[in-house]
């Protein structure tokens, strides 16, 4: 889900670190100290589960648990997923500094938009199966839309990457349903020995 350097135009690139400012901004904004630890947490969780990937033309494709990363963290995801990127850029020359915003805004945004959308599923009384199906599907969309913004991205540079953009819309289908359900199997996990760590879920009045 990278962007390799030197890929993207001036005014994607630009455009791109502008909105992902904001949205770490917005997570640093009223951060509690008793957070730090599990967005360090989970922040480890995409360092390590975004390591191992397969080169797709202009970007990579590998797993990245931001669905999950999303569900707990909202928009302190935004943080959590920048370091995990810069990280990424730094030591293994994933990405590049000069698409830090962008790569960081295509990964942390839909973990946020999952965290709207799915973590009534996962509040305080909700069955195993709806909890199950909310899990699953935040893993699966937060792929899904990471993986059109990328292909977004890439078309906003130019025309002549569309084919590139469809390609990595594609090559993320299979990742859908495996982060579905590797977030799934470790909700619940969270659900029975750390439940304090969904107490921030999304719950709508």
């Amino acid at each position: 889900m990278h962007i390799s350097e030197g890929v993207l135009s001036p005014a994607v690139l630009i455009g791109g670190a502008a909105i992902a400012a904001a949205g770490v901004a917005a997570g640093l904004k009223d951060i509690d100290q008793k957070e730090i630890p599990s967005m360090g947490i989970l922040s480890a969780a995409f360092f390590v589960a975004s390591l191992i990937h397969v080169p797709v033309g202009p970007v990579s494709v590998h797993l990245i648990l931001n669905g999950l990363v999303g569900l707990i963290l909202g928009w302190k995801a935004f943080p959590a997923i920048l370091v995990g990127t810069a990280l990424h850029a730094l030591l293994f020359q994933f990405g590049g500094i000069t698409t830090l915003g962008v790569n960081t805004l295509n990964m942390a945004l839909p973990a946020v938009i999952c965290y709207y959308l799915f973590g009534w599923g996962l509040k305080s009384g909700s069955g195993r199966s709806v909890f199950i199906f909310a899990a699953f599907a935040s893993g699966c969309c937060a792929v899904l839309i990471s993986s059109i913004m990328v292909g977004f991205s890439l078309y906003l540079t130019g025309e002549a990457f569309l084919p590139a953009a469809k390609l990595v819309v594609a090559a993320h289908l299979p990742v859908m349903f495996i982060e579905g359900s590797l977030t799934a199997a470790c909700t619940l996990f969270l659900r029975k020995v750390r439940p304090e760590l969904l107490e921030g879920v999304y719950a709508p009045k």
